[in-house]
């Protein structure tokens, strides 16, 4: 949601801040059951020496009429209202909700007379100024009372105009200082992203001015904007409905998330429970339970789209799980897992996290009676259904899966009782499919059908009629000028066989299957001609065209794309929604551009609405922002339009049909052309305008293209709650504007059934009156003449009857079928739907990345750091494979700290610090000491441990085994140092003697090296156990003696040079320190000194 209120504390904290002199300050405290009253006061002095003001801050309506305000009370009256009315349940309408959260203020003293009103609020064209010279409470219909002020959106603000306009009515002792203050008050509104504020009574007396009661709201998608400036801002639940601990932790994984994640609790105890994905399918769902009459009954809304990972869906489903099996029912609960046909997101992988969620609560399902209905369909949906049903014979509760062969909303019956559960009508269609350019397998449209029988009025309604009233609805946060639309020729279209886009954004998916559209459809040439990413140089992307491999230009500069492109008239936007308004701005410098869509979604307002100004300026048509876009059947789609080949194919998309649709939802469009092909000949455009409150183009602008398109024969429209734009389709009928049949049902019909408000996925789902609720404006759009289905569920049946009337009366000659081309599927989508396999190029068994996050051996990094493993441990699961015991994981951190240097003289650190000296960087540096680790410096580790392992294992006497040496010529790989002796010890050998001989179950290995040492210094005092000989045994000893390990794999280990892997690794530290330490001593290049080498040449030839 892009509008959201906040407390009127919050608010007046605000107008604190940044108000400064032009009103007095708003000292105010809010207060909860956990307030603790002494330090309250303490903080708050004047609370003790000023009459006060308590009331209920819990955005409540007309607080005064309702009997809610105690005002000029001393602290203790003031704490007597509250802790009367704490945590009392009151009824306001409809709605029952607990008071929870009070705020007290200074009672400002002051006449009737100096009471007034202000309200600012935002609509698409810009702001509006509501003035009246008195306020209060008895202030009544502030709407047709008030003056007005419009300023549109980015133009200055005019004092004098202001002036002039609002405070006619006030007497010039006051004036001055009033217009001060609102002059102040729009600019912090703006500045702050306000979209509603309304201050009654303001309090202006010929001093100063004092705000009383205050109600506003922020434009929440403005936060990367303006979080410096709003603070730590707290958006409370409306009136009504408790905050859950569990929408919280939804909300929260919705900002880390680039997918979109919704949550409210409705009824906590309800039976029914969806988990929906996307924001209009997920109103529609609710829409349907609450027709069927289980609102009271429905537990959650909610909806989660964009494509959430498997971890995210998995966090969500657990989320709705906990909820629902918290209290039993004795009819048991329904789990809906619903959703329309998605455009890009993969099925399978969303269903991934959801069937984890559901065998980790099996038990809790089988013991509160759950039956699950799944419906859903988009990319990889066969396989995504087909988990489903494997886990439903495992789980223990009913569960029933379908795909789009079954209408949307028809599970919904299923799962109430209010249909029976039917198997599906036909077998589905394998994704493979998509590879032949056949229709065998495609769903036949009802064109030569018989009309359907249907229990709505579909039948009983007329064609296009005059007549009827417009429902009496006005907006204060949503108007409209038909004349300040774009500046467009509707009779134009939009988009041609020959159309020629740019995409802006690294978006290759999206690319791509626009090309797979083209290629199917027939188009001559690709329809992306050049893709825009400041991010990278000037280069070329492959993309394939049917069988062959072609290439797009990609541009770093937009300049440079426009010249080289000047016939492409369409720019599709996917930059994020930090960037998306500055890169529309800079597309509209160019007038070769006739259409921009803009994919992201939290756009802030204030942006959305300039880009809106600028386009009808410039003559553009914008489609979104909060998108996927649209597509022309046989033509041109934007981006992820229509979904993967599959979908096009089974929706016919690749020719054009005779019924054109404009929605506000994207993912809702790919179920639109479900329903509409098989209940006519096909799309022939559909258009989705975006969820966000001000779209770029309206349903106006779509509707009217396609009323002046002899080609499009049908219209339907998928309207929803919030804003009046459908009531302008309601004056176009009735004035014969539209004349061609129009299909029409808004969505969020269950708005009206809430007790409490709720704000559905898409941020212009919001009604602000009943004016603006679907109900009223499906009521309109019946009265004016338009067809209108009694439920979203019947709208197939509609338009299937409706498009049969026209071709029975001649209007309409159904649309022939074609036989596109095959495409190929891509090899990467293949293996994804496990078509194909072929033999890994790798194989792995230490490390899998390509979950949510990392597992080392199977074991989850974060488990890891929780349970302090240290690099031990790592080097426990990444190199053995295994979780070794502490004391293990101990030692092979001990052989690292002793291994990690032994001064600059050896070869490695000197080869290391020549290397440096060179200027070399640090990987060269490394490489160069690494290089140097041998037999002779360094790699004795696994020689030492094979030599002693196989005297040992062969039962050789140490004597034996030193004779045996000196006769074959061998050294004793591990005996002997340069430096250290028997009376000089290498204190490190010391300390892992001390540590192995302390710590380590058993160590006959390492006690036979050191009877074989006995023996070798008797002979020369420096032939002691070596610090590489101490390792390479007691490694030996740990790998066949901590019990994780069999003999050949421990042998194993030490062939495959393990040890000497620790000695690498160990040695690399020290070497790193001595490249550091060259740097940081600036030391110069290297040049070893003459009288150190012995130049011995032959005499002069």
């Amino acid at each position: 949601m892009s509008t959201k209120a906040i407390y009127e504390a919050t608010g007046k904290k605000l107008l604190n801040k940044y108000l400064g002199s032009t009103a007095a300050e708003c000292r105010c405290v809010s207060i909860d059951a956990d307030t603790d009253w002494n330090e309250l006061v303490a903080k708050n002095t004047w609370l003790n020496t000023e009459r006060l003001v308590a009331k209920p801050d819990q955005l409540i309506k007309r607080r005064g009429k309702l009997g809610l305000i105690k005002g000029n009370v001393d602290l203790q009256g003031a704490k007597d209202f509250i802790q009367q009315n704490l945590n009392k349940e009151i009824s306001i309408g409809h709605t029952n909700g607990k008071l929870k959260h009070f705020i007290i203020e200074p009672y400002i003293n002051h006449e009737n007379a100096d009471e007034m009103y202000i309200c600012i609020y935002s609509n698409r064209e810009g702001e509006v100024i509501l003035f009246h010279h008195e306020g209060g409470i008895d202030i009544g219909d502030v709407d047709s009372k008030s003056l007005k002020y419009s300023i549109k959106i980015d133009d200055p603000f005019d004092v004098k105009t202001m002036e002039s306009t609002l405070l006619k009515n006030v007497s010039n002792d006051r004036r001055s200082h009033l217009s001060t203050f609102i002059t102040k008050l729009f600019e912090i509104y703006m500045d702050l992203q306000f979209t509603y504020l309304e201050i009654n009574p303001l309090v202006v007396t010929p001093k100063s001015i004092f705000i009383l009661d205050l109600a506003s709201r922020l434009d929440q998608t403005a936060d990367y904007l303006c979080a410096p400036k709003w603070g730590k801002i707290e958006f409370p639940p409306p009136f009504g409905r408790d905050a859950f601990a569990e929408e919280a932790y939804i909300a929260e994984l919705d900002a880390k998330s680039g997918a979109s994640l919704k949550l409210t609790v409705l009824n906590p105890k309800g039976r029914v429970w969806t988990m929906v994905a996307g924001g209009g399918a997920s109103v529609i769902y609710s829409d349907t339970i609450c027709d069927l009459g289980f609102s009271h009954e429905l537990a959650n809304y909610g909806e989660y789209s964009g494509a959430p990972s498997e971890q995210q869906t998995y966090e969500y489903a657990k989320t709705i799980l906990s909820l629902m099996s918290k209290e039993k029912h004795s009819d048991g609960k329904v789990l809906i897992i619903g959703g329309g046909i998605a455009n890009f997101t993969n099925v399978a992988a969303t269903f991934k996290g959801i069937v984890k969620a559901l065998q980790e609560y099996r038990e809790r399902l089988i013991e509160h009676k759950i039956s699950i209905f799944v419906r859903r369909a988009g990319p990889n949906y066969q396989e995504g259904l087909r988990v489903m049903r494997e886990v439903g014979s495992s789980l223990g509760v009913p569960v029933h899966v379908f795909g789009p062969e079954t209408h949307m909303t028809a599970v919904v019956g299923m799962a109430l009782g209010k249909r029976p559960i039917v198997a599906p009508e036909q077998s589905e269609l394998t994704t493979a499919n998509f590879l032949l350019p056949t229709s065998v397998n495609q769903p036949l449209t009802h064109v030569n059908e018989q009309d359907k029988n249907s229990k709505s009025s579909i039948e009983n309604q007329s064609k296009m009629q005059n007549g009827g009233t417009m429902a009496n609805g006005t907006s204060s946060t949503s108007t409209h000028n038909q004349e300040n639309g774009v500046d467009k020729d509707v009779n134009r279209p939009l988009f041609t066989n020959t159309t020629k886009a740019i995409v802006w954004g690294m978006q290759t998916k999206a690319v791509q299957g626009m090309l797979d559209f083209d290629h199917v459809c027939h188009r001559k040439q690709p329809s992306v001609v050049a893709m825009i990413y400041p991010f990278t140089g000037d280069h070329q992307q492959k993309f394939y065209w049917g069988h062959e491999e072609i290439l797009i230009p990609c541009y770093k500069n937009m300049a440079d794309c426009m010249k080289r492109h000047s016939d492409a008239d369409v720019l599709i936007n996917f930059a994020s929604l930090r960037s998306a308004y500055e890169s529309t701005v800079e597309t509209m410098k160019y007038s070769q551009i006739r259409v921009i869509a803009i994919i992201a979604e939290g756009i802030p307002e204030q942006y959305t609405r300039r880009m809106i100004r600028l386009a009808h300026e410039k003559g553009v048509f914008l489609i979104g922002p909060a998108t996927v876009g649209g597509l022309k059947a046989g033509c041109f789609k934007i981006g992820h339009t229509g979904g993967m080949l599959d979908n096009i194919l089974m929706s016919k998309l690749y020719r054009p049909g005779s019924v054109a649709y404009v929605s506000r939802s994207g993912g809702m469009s790919n179920e639109l052309n479900n329903i509409i092909c098989r209940n006519s000949d096909g799309v022939y455009e559909g258009i989705a305008i975006g969820g966000d409150r001000y779209p770029g183009t309206t349903f106006t602008d779509h509707i009217f293209r396609y009323e002046n398109d002899p080609e499009a024969k049908v219209i339907v429209l998928l309207g929803e709650v919030g804003g009046i734009e459908e009531y302008y389709i309601c004056d176009a009928i009735k004035s014969k504007r539209i004349t061609k049949p129009l299909i029409a049902w808004c969505i969020g019909t269950c708005s009206s059934m809430f007790t409490s408000e709720v704000q559905f996925g898409h941020a212009g789902s919001h009604a602000d009156n009943d004016g603006e609720t679907a109900v009223a404006k499906n009521k309109a759009l019946k009265a004016a003449g338009a067809y209108v289905p009694n439920s979203f569920d019947e709208l197939g049946d509609l338009i299937h009857t409706v498009f049969n009337k026209l071709v029975q009366s001649g209007q309409i000659t159904p649309k022939p079928d074609v036989l596109p081309p095959s495409v190929p599927m891509d090899y990467d989508w293949a293996r994804e739907l496990g078509l194909i396999r072929k033999p890994a190029s790798f194989m792995t068994s230490i490390v899998d990345d390509r979950g949510q996050e990392v597992l080392y051996a199977g074991m989850p990094i974060t488990e890891v750091i929780k349970e302090d493993m240290g690099i031990g441990g790592v080097l426990s699961l990444l190199w053995f494979r295994t979780r070794l015991p502490k004391y293990a994981t101990k030692f092979l951190e001990m052989i690292l700290m002793v291994t990690a240097d032994h001064g600059p003289a050896v070869s490695g650190a000197h080869n290391t610090i020549v290397c440096a000296r060179a200027g070399k960087d640090l990987v060269s540096c490394l490489a160069s000491g690494l290089l140097t680790i041998g037999d002779r410096f360094g790699g004795a580790l696994d020689d030492a441990a094979k030599q002693f392992s196989s005297a040992y294992d062969t039962g050789l006497h140490p004597a034996d085994f030193v004779n045996k040496m000196r006769k074959e010529g061998q050294l004793i790989m591990g005996i002997g140092h340069r430096v250290k002796s028997l009376n000089n010890p290498d204190m490190r050998v010391v300390l892992l003697k001390q540590y192995v001989k302390e710590h380590f179950p058993t160590t006959p290995l390492l006690d036979y090296a050191l009877e074989v040492e006995k023996i070798t210094v008797s002979k020369k005092p420096n032939l002691i156990l070596n610090v590489d000989g101490c390792i390479g045994v007691a490694m030996v000893d740990l790998l066949r003696n901590c019990g994780c390990f069999t003999l050949e794999e421990s042998a194993e280990f030490i062939e495959n040079g393990a040890l000497n892997g620790l000695f690498v690794l160990g040695r690399s530290l020290g070497f790193i320190g001595h490249f550091l330490d060259q740097k940081r001593l600036r030391q110069g290049l290297y040049r070893h000194p003459w009288d150190d080498i012995s130049y011995i040449l032959p005499e002069a030839m």
